[in-house]
């Protein structure tokens, strides 16, 4: 007796049969994968110390910041420069312009660099006298904002913004813009230290613009331009190491402080002790003698100078040689004609000034 065999249902279609034999198919292969938490049991991992280890490597990192309150003046530089870019932005497009501080931050260089929207212009400039580099970035908006009103545009409506490449005229509107903001930025500068700072090139690709390590640490000021309702922004980053050299300058709290010295009351005492009276004595002639011979001295004992027709007398006060000339009589005393300024004036006055 044979036995029945078995047929497919014929009331199911081709594609439901592919389609069970897929599901059929993921179902197997779901039960090959592993969980996350099987996983971590294979490798012995504790998600907690995960967790407390990358937090510790991240306090690390974040340790190397330097806070920029540390450098106090650089926020009467950056107040002083809002007002120099207030009037230069007013005589450039003869309209309404409000210039703020919009953030000032410490940042890493990289995360600066990723963070610049696209398309933007990135100009790296030299500040001569500290020969280093910094960056000044200029967005979209402000640019397409400038050659609108320099070039007739309508002032109420914003300008369109469509990511394609900046023509020849926008570009050169725009570097005259980023040359305005570097003479007021050396304007600023100009009370602590006169630093001249210079366009070197205009990048469009951040990946050019690179003036220092990725991790280096870098102060990141962002001013917002509002130009007759249209908004732009312009970026500064300077790294730490830039301003090394002035360093002890943006230390100061205020304006002009000097640690504990007045210089207008240094120079009130120059003047007064040039005014003042002093001794000077007359080295007619020098010998040099024994220190055995000298105990030997008697009363009387007769000390012969050997002074030569012609030779030069030195006059000092106290041990600082002032000046010199020859010898002479006059009015049946020694005199000495003065022809040589030994320069010593200056190293008496410093002595008086340090004691």
């Amino acid at each position: 007796m044979t036995e029945p065999i078995e047929t497919a249902d014929p009331t199911l279609s081709q594609a439901d049969a592919d389609f069970a034999a897929w599901d059929a198919m993921l179902q197997a292969e779901a039960a090959k994968t592993l969980s996350q938490t099987e996983i971590d049991r294979l490798l012995d991992v504790d998600d907690g110390a995960v967790q407390a280890k990358r937090s510790v490597i991240d306090q690390i990192v974040n340790s190397s910041f330097v806070n920029y309150d540390r450098l106090p003046m650089l926020d009467v530089v950056f107040d002083r420069l809002v007002r120099l870019l207030n009037t230069s932005f007013r005589n450039l497009t003869s309209g309404n312009v409000e210039v703020s501080v919009a953030a000032i931050a410490s940042v890493r260089f990289g995360d600066f660099l990723s963070g610049i929207p696209l398309p933007s212009l990135i100009a790296v400039v030299k500040a001569e006298e500290w020969d280093s580099n910094l960056l000044v970035t200029v967005d979209s908006e402000l640019i397409y904002s400038i050659v609108d009103i320099l070039l007739g545009g309508r002032r109420s409506e914003p300008a369109p913004i469509d990511g394609r490449p900046y023509t020849v005229i926008e570009r050169a509107l725009a570097e005259r813009v980023i040359k305005l903001f570097l003479r007021d930025l050396g304007s600023a500068f100009s009370p602590l230290s006169g630093v001249s700072f210079v366009p070197e090139r205009v990048e469009t690709n951040p990946q050019f613009a690179v003036i220092t390590r990725a991790n280096n640490a870098a102060i990141s000021v962002r001013f917002q331009v509002q130009l007759d309702g249209r908004t732009g922004h312009v970026a500064l980053l300077i790294p730490y190491a830039t301003l090394e050299p002035v360093r002890d300058l943006l230390l100061q709290m205020f304006m002009g402080e000097k640690f504990g010295r007045d210089s207008m009351w240094e120079t009130h005492l120059k003047t007064e002790l040039r005014r003042t009276s002093v001794d000077l004595s007359a080295v007619l002639a020098t010998v040099p003698v024994d220190l055995a011979e000298i105990l030997e001295w008697q009363p009387g004992t007769q000390l012969a100078l050997e002074i030569k027709p012609g030779a030069k007398a030195t006059l000092t006060c106290g041990h600082v040689p002032m000046f010199s000339g020859d010898l002479g009589q006059r009015n049946g005393r020694v005199a000495i004609r003065i022809d040589t300024d030994l320069g010593g004036q200056d190293e008496v006055i410093h002595g008086l000034l340090q004691r």
